[in-house]
């Protein structure tokens, strides 16, 4: 007995090393980031990020436990090969998800979930904005560090499992066995707390690089898809009553709208945007020369110059745009369709009053269960990839911007007034191939993002000259707005308001009043009420306000995976929730901007129960 007691003891050992090499794998290739803290700082990421580590080796450990159990009573090799080939399958598995995250961090700021594994049920699109280089890139991680590993175990941990002999007290042997099995529990929850592990239980720097790094992408990805999906609201922070009394009076309208529209039923299109970030917008203090086209119409429209995504992601987005719903910091609401389709809906609305509605993307629906939300959402025509010639997939993600507005321009022809055109770019999306000779010069991921993003202007450009000179256009409101920030930039912290805030503007012949910028802080859920309002029409939005009444409250909510930001005229807060503490403070007072934000997101995840 005591022979396999020490075997197993070493194979835990083999993972603990295992993870120490992940974490070291993950500092290295985020050496960029990790180079302003110091060696003591890094080394306090391997100490306390093994809490994370055993609570995951006693998962691993769960299964060679309890065959080695009833194994008691038989001799022989037969579990030397099968804890091979199980710890074969472990290494590749872990391995797939360390290479993963090591790659991801630098554009997602956070340690991989079990989010990017949603996309893989359409691969196509999942891998699409990564290069043929960083692919075979990625499997030669994966190989050799699976390679290194099987190695490893074969040579210094595969004997100790060589033919074991029979135990003559077995009965107690197997009850010993079993304790240790039940004991398992300790490491997995973390101690004998009465709150098991959670990933903000290894957060002990000012530092969140470091924070990050000391969690285990294995253990993460495994909590995030099997141990949050919360039946209860997570993000209580007080009463409930007191929070919904706070949201009320963010919410609430006792103003009057000022009317920026000739007409009360105007054509409406709406333009998001991929990935258009608010610091390579010239009027918004950005690049000046990444976006000619809309710096030249933001003269004659209504730039909203203090907006915000409300979440990280396209996924995020579609919901805040359309019904008015704010994204949820780890969950994605329109990826469970039972829940998205009982939100309230601004194409529905508008169906009912008459509009012909059409939903317009160049690329693959099922992505993201993008084809679940937009059938809810009431849309009487979908226009996709499908919709196209196969000889114009010329770009990763589908066709081209050029080529899907030139469609656009072909279905004007035989448009049924009144109609609601909803567009979804996607050229600007990673990688940033786009088909015209580069503008900014150089092969770094800076320069092909303002490439893309000048690509995409000027396509814009081109169908705006285009359709100031059609007969619809003069009763045509034409919004756009980004889908979300590209956080391209390591340096970028994932919480400030820089990688969030996005370009909205208003333009066309329906407009009353041009040339006008609206400094009221808002975000994408306000658009179906402001936009509802100019049109008198009116729709249950419970977290949406209109930014053109003089009787709303001026702030943006934002969240991304581990936290969220609440910015006001004179504050502004990014709070971490699984640290619980703030990671931005900004103003004159940011406690009540913590207050608020904290009761926003406790009313918005308890309605998000309810659906």
């Amino acid at each position: 007995m005591k022979k396999r007691l020490i075997a197993i003891i070493c194979y835990a050992l083999f993972w603990l090393a295992f993870f120490f090499v992940a974490r070291l794998f993950f500092i290295l290739v985020q050496y960029h980031s990790s180079f302003q803290c110091s060696i003591g700082e890094l080394l306090g990421t391997f100490w306390h990020g093994a809490k994370l580590d055993i609570s995951t080796i006693g998962y691993y450990l769960l299964i060679p436990m309890l065959v080695a159990i009833p194994g008691i009573y038989f001799t022989g090799n037969w579990y030397r090969v099968f804890l091979k080939w199980y710890s074969y399958i472990l290494i590749i598995f872990s391995s797939l998800i360390i290479v993963s995250d090591a790659n991801l961090y630098s554009y997602w700021g956070f340690r991989m979930d079990f989010t990017p594994l949603l996309y893989l049920k359409t691969p196509k699109e999942a891998f699409a904005s990564v290069s043929a280089f960083k692919i075979i890139q990625f499997w030669f991680s994966v190989f050799t560090m699976s390679a290194i590993f099987m190695v490893v175990y074969i040579k210094l941990f595969d004997y100790k499992f060589r033919r074991f002999e029979s135990i003559k007290h077995q009965i107690l042997a197997v009850l010993f066995f079993i304790i240790l099995w039940g004991a398992l529990i300790i490491p997995i929850r973390g101690g004998f707390g009465v709150a098991p592990i959670n990933a903000g239980a290894v957060y002990f720097s000012k530092n969140m690089f470091l924070n990050h790094t000391a969690i285990n992408a294995v253990w993460n990805v495994g909590y995030s898809g099997f141990g949050q999906r919360p039946v209860k609201n997570p993000y209580e922070f007080g009463d409930l009553s007191d929070a919904k009394s706070v949201v009320d009076t963010l919410i609430v309208d006792k103003g009057k709208t000022e009317r920026v529209l000739n007409t009360s039923k105007p054509d409406i299109i709406i333009i998001i945007l991929e990935s258009f970030s608010g610091y390579l917008i010239g009027p918004l203090g950005g690049d000046s020369l990444a976006t000619p086209n809309i710096n030249r119409y933001a003269k004659e429209g209504i730039l909203f110059s203090n907006f915000y995504a409300s979440g990280t992601r396209t996924d995020k987005a579609m919901p805040a745009v359309l019904d008015g719903y704010p994204a949820q910091p780890a969950q994605s609401i329109i990826k469970e369709p039972n829940k998205s389709q009982t939100l309230p809906s601004l194409v529905r609305i508008l169906n009912e009053k008459g509009y012909n509605s059409s939903f317009w993307y160049g690329g693959e629906i099922n992505f993201a269960n993008f084809n679940s939300f937009v059938i809810g959402s009431g849309f009487q025509d979908i226009i996709t990839e499908k919709n196209f010639d196969p000889a114009n997939y010329n770009s990763k993600w589908g066709v081209h911007d050029h080529i899907l507005f030139q469609a656009l321009k072909d279905s004007m022809k035989i448009a049924r007034e009144p109609f609601l055109k909803v567009i979804l770019t996607l050229s600007s999306h990673e990688p940033f191939d786009v088909p015209m000779e580069p503008v900014f010069t150089g092969s770094d991921l800076m320069s092909k993002y303002k490439n893309s993003i000048y690509y995409t202007d000027k396509t814009l450009g081109s169908f705006f000259d285009w359709a100031k000179g059609t007969d619809w256009w003069k009763n045509t409101l034409i919004i756009l707005v980004a889908d979300h920030c590209a956080r391209i930039l390591s340096d970028m912290p994932n919480y400030k308001q820089n990688v969030f805030k996005i370009p909205m503007l208003w333009i066309g012949g329906a407009l009353s009043k041009k040339g006008v910028r609206i400094g009221k802080l808002g975000s994408q859920v306000d658009i179906p009420v402001t936009l509802l309002n100019q049109l008198g029409l009116s729709g249950k939005f419970p977290f949406s306000k209109d930014m053109l009444s003089d009787g709303t409250k001026s702030f943006a909510f934002y969240t991304y995976n581990e936290g969220f930001g609440f910015v006001t005229d004179s504050s502004a807060v990014g709070f971490d929730l699984k640290s619980r503490t703030r990671v931005l403070s900004e103003g004159k007072d940011p406690d009540s901007a913590e207050k608020n934000g904290k009761a926003y997101l406790q009313v918005l995840f308890n309605d998000y129960l309810k659906r």
